[in-house]
């Protein structure tokens, strides 16, 4: 991940150096008509380079006073502080100090009403869900203008204290639907001002999603703008690192809202004059588009839409980064389920001409991953250096996957089983995906522990972190033979068990209910994480020594394909006396 920053100086834009990580996520969303059972999905990868990994519990509390915002932050621990529950109060680490602190009244005002007492959510190094049911995605993209933050006003310059991860976190603690939502992390953009990368929040409830997209701008007056845009019912979304709202439709606000900061600031900026160039096509006016690395983004959001609708034929090859080839959002050819979603995040283009579980660079065991080194440098950022040595694609599923997420909220089930969040620690690839209820009062601690600088055997992401690494000792097999299989068990056991859960509540009191989707989550987690601790070990003797080695039988010879053979001085070995 590269650090970097726009300034303007005389309409001219000159890139240096400044403090924000990249994060590289994909993002998707699975309307209820686009749905096999009717269920809202919003999905993310949060693909964040050994940052900070726990999925945290926040409880409900009364909100007095002044809430703190913090920086945007991903190393561990992402903030350390008493005001959000027990997990993120981090022991033998001091208070983060905040950037800034707003009153509570600030919000409500914005909001349109007084919420006393905050909504409980899961959080990660982004707001995820919450009791109500509503759900978040992300994704980082590159912008025009990406400031640092500033806590104090002054004439020439604004106030700048919000990114997208706080503004994620206080709609879930004030939210019950996206339009609130919107209306909310909207205001609260315009009143305190937007600082770092552009940014893409998926923000959906039972009933409608929602794209919302935000950058900073360079003005002191029209300091920061957004968009968002309504995801018809009946189709699938995805984001990949790059703004996905074209046009801005006006009039409109049932399917398109924006900033009032929007159109008089890209006017005055001279980004975008619509007398002169007509509808403002937000990417085209906020945005270089995608990364240095051409189809960093687009490669994946063609292969996803291509994976949901190839009846669509779209095309991997487009002309630029400001392509319309591919549509805002689509109608899936087949109705989506948890299950292929999570499929969706397992692609390394298998099975295209871009596979890269193919070719020299994927070994003799067909490694799909591709390690970032000095000569990749600059394919995830945007800078004024766009040399390449060369380039690797970039797949769904990527080496640095910090955990991936599926948010659910099932229409027809009883209230407390309604909303899910599937959670997967690590890489998409090799995970294991498990259920936790949004009503539940807490998490497992393995789940909410564990720092990835140092081993923890307590941690569920270490586990998940020390099998998906073991596995590329012998990729192709190991997946295939071993791990999918327990994957497949484990996650259809676990879809099963919440269908029975909705039996298990009905007719039960709040607080009885409550108490039996929490053990049924904790117990879930609990048999998967003891499973995958099983089977890493298991596979720490059957494939030691690059031997297949099977309790009861003798070491059996593994060796390598010969296709790979073939690509190395394996035939040049002495074979022979003779001389060469």
């Amino acid at each position: 991940m590269k650090h970097f920053q726009y300034i303007l100086i005389s309409s001219a834009l000159i890139t240096v150096l400044a403090a924000s990580q990249v994060f590289a996520c994909t993002t998707m969303i699975v309307t209820p008509k686009a749905s096999r059972d009717g269920s809202m999905m919003v999905a993310h990868s949060d693909d964040d380079e050994l940052a900070d990994q726990r999925l945290v519990y926040v409880p409900s509390k009364v909100q007095k006073g002044e809430r703190k915002i913090f920086h945007e932050a991903y190393p561990y621990p992402r903030f350390v502080t008493d005001d959000r529950g027990p997990a993120y109060n981090t022991k033998g680490y001091a208070q983060t100090e905040p950037v800034a602190q707003i009153p509570y009244k600030a919000i409500w005002k914005i909001l349109g009403h007084e919420q006393q007492t905050s909504f409980s959510y899961f959080d990660g190094n982004y707001g995820i869900m919450n009791e109500k049911n509503l759900m978040m995605g992300e994704c980082t993209n590159g912008a025009n203008f990406q400031p640092k933050s500033n806590a104090k006003k002054s004439r020439n310059k604004p106030q700048r204290i919000f990114y997208s991860s706080e503004l994620s976190r206080i709609a879930l603690e004030n939210c019950t639907t996206a339009r609130d939502a919107i209306k909310l992390m909207g205001g609260l953009i315009e009143k305190y001002g937007y600082y770092s990368t552009g940014e893409t929040l998926l923000v959906a409830d039972e009933n409608e999603a929602w794209v919302f997209e935000m950058c900073a701008l360079p003005d002191a007056t029209y300091h920061s703008a957004w968009v968002a845009k309504r995801v018809p019912n009946g189709e699938y979304f995805v984001a990949a690192n790059t703004f996905r709202i074209r046009d801005v439709i006006k009039n409109d606000p049932d399917n398109f809202q924006y900033s009032a900061n929007l159109i008089p600031g890209l006017k005055k900026l001279k980004w975008w004059d619509e007398k002169k160039q007509g509808p403002v096509d937000w990417l085209r006016a906020v945005s270089p588009g995608e990364y240095n690395h051409p189809y960093y983004s687009l490669r994946r959001v063609w292969r996803a839409m291509d994976r949901v609708n190839p009846d669509l034929g779209l095309s991997p090859w487009v002309k630029d980064t400001y392509t319309k080839d591919y549509p805002f959002s689509i109608k899936p050819r087949t109705p989506l389920s948890p299950l292929n979603v999570f499929a969706l995040y397992r692609d390394h283009y298998e099975g295209t001409e871009f596979d890269l579980t193919k070719g020299v660079a994927a070994g003799p065991y067909g490694d799909p991953h591709r390690f970032v080194g000095p000569y990749d440098g600059n394919q995830n950022n945007i800078d004024a250096d766009k040399k390449f040595y060369g380039a690797w694609e970039r797949a769904i599923s990527v080496f640095y996957q910090g955990y991936t997420f599926v948010c659910q909220t099932r229409p027809k089930a009883p209230d407390f089983t309604k909303g899910v969040l599937w959670f997967g620690p690590d890489v998409s690839y090799t995970t294991c995906f498990t259920p936790f209820f949004s009503k539940m009062a807490q998490l497992p601690k393995p789940y909410q522990t564990g720092n990835p600088q140092k081993f923890d055997p307590n941690s569920a992401w270490w586990h998940f972190d020390l099998l998906g690494n073991w596995s590329r000792l012998n990729f192709q097999r190991m997946t295939k033979v071993d791990i999918q299989p327990v994957q497949r068990e484990l996650e259809n056991k676990a879809l099963s068990g919440v269908y029975a859960m909705d039996m298990v509540v009905a007719n039960k009191s709040p607080k009885e209910a409550q108490e039996l989707i929490t053990e049924f989550s904790f117990k879930t987690a609990g048999k998967a994480l003891t499973r995958w601790r099983e089977l890493t070990f298991e596979l720490f003797a059957k494939y030691s020594d690059g031997y297949l080695n099977i309790a009861g039988s003798p070491a059996q010879d593994l060796g390598y394909p010969a296709t790979w053979l073939n690509e190395t001085e394996y035939h040049n070995g002495p074979t022979s006396y003779d001389m060469k």
